[in-house]
């Protein structure tokens, strides 16, 4: 499966364990981390959620050859279940973050409440190169934290970011040494979890309130249009460069 999920100490730790394949998430993975966050809501032996990598890094992002096995043809997917149960969570949700975070890698921490990142930590929305757009409530997440014009440039071009400018932007609490990140995110996590739990969930409860619906919605919304654009020539011509090692070819779409 590739992922591996326990809960110890009052968390329930999700960290990705594919490092062959840069952690590339699939649809097991996603499965398998949709049923755990659901799971976590009514077990009162989970406070709080940590996603975690490795030293070398966070995680590629989707693992496009599965992701052409597996079409995105419903909303009944395990990439959405994964989504809705990420955007419902009730308990508080922390990421350490080294290395590579790119496309879902960088849109689940705009629903984590604590997200500490290496000083190597690197980012990337890669939607539109591929064809496709935004996932994850991202197009309404990140401008809302980031503001408009650095939300679209991120999410128009794709382009690498750093974690000081994830910081800048808001969506990185802190930037750490490599080798101090994730000692100092179990600490802030002993921290949350020796704390009242439901004085924890009714926070988190009235801090999301306002967007919860919003979120939902425009969650909803990207999903129906990342699978139109899915089964696009656009989209085919992106995926096939991919797996060819070329730069795709956009010159003859309008």
């Amino acid at each position: 499966m590739s992922v591996h999920i326990e809960i110890e100490d009052r968390i329930l730790r999700i960290r990705y364990n594919r490092p062959e394949k840069k952690h590339a998430l699939t649809s097991a993975m996603y499965e398998a981390m949709a049923h755990a966050l659901r799971d976590a809501e009514g077990n009162p032996a989970v406070r709080a959620i940590w996603f975690q990598g490795n030293p070398e890094i966070f995680t590629a992002g989707n693992d496009l050859e599965d992701f052409m096995r597996t079409p995105l043809t419903t909303s009944d997917a395990p990439v959405f279940h994964f989504l809705s149960a990420l955007s419902q969570c009730g308990k508080p949700m922390v990421a350490s973050v080294h290395g590579a975070a790119v496309g879902i890698g960088t849109t689940l921490l705009l629903h984590c409440e604590l997200v500490y990142a290496a000083d190597t930590a690197r980012f990337c929305t890669p939607f539109t190169g591929l064809g496709l757009c935004p996932e994850n409530a991202s197009s309404l997440l990140l401008p809302n934290i980031a503001g408009y014009q650095r939300a679209a440039e991120k999410l128009l071009l794709g382009e690498w970011f750093d974690a000081f400018e994830a910081q800048q932007m808001g969506f990185v609490n802190k930037v750490l040494p490599a080798e101090e990140v994730d000692a100092h995110t179990r600490q802030q996590l002993d921290k949350l979890t020796a704390l009242p739990p439901a004085a924890l969930r009714t926070t988190k409860r009235l801090l999301k309130g306002p967007q919860t619906q919003a979120v939902q919605q425009q969650l909803e919304e990207e999903n129906s249009a990342f699978r139109q654009l899915l089964t696009a020539p656009e989209a085919q011509e992106a995926l096939t460069a991919f797996f060819e090692k070329r730069k795709p070819d956009f010159s003859k779409f309008q």
